[in-house]
């Protein structure tokens, strides 16, 4: 059919093409980026130091309530 070259020469696709690449790998380092500080804030949420001290039972406590109610 039609066997014509492109219409544009190589250096020009590669000027239009360069722009998005770019672009796109400073998108990609940017979401790393807030993924990463997501990361360390979620940490931080998670740390023993700021959640509530859970009263656990002692050993003690089970011996006293009974664990067969039969008569």
């Amino acid at each position: 059919m039609n066997s014509e070259k492109s219409l544009l020469p190589p250096e020009i696709w590669l000027s239009l093409l360069t722009p998005p690449v770019l672009g796109g790998i400073c998108a990609i380092a940017t979401v790393t980026q807030g993924l990463r500080d997501l990361g360390e804030v979620s940490e931080e949420v998670f740390r023993g130091d700021r959640l509530p001290l859970l009263p656990f039972p002692t050993p003690s406590s089970y011996s006293e309530s009974p664990t067969d109610e039969s008569p």
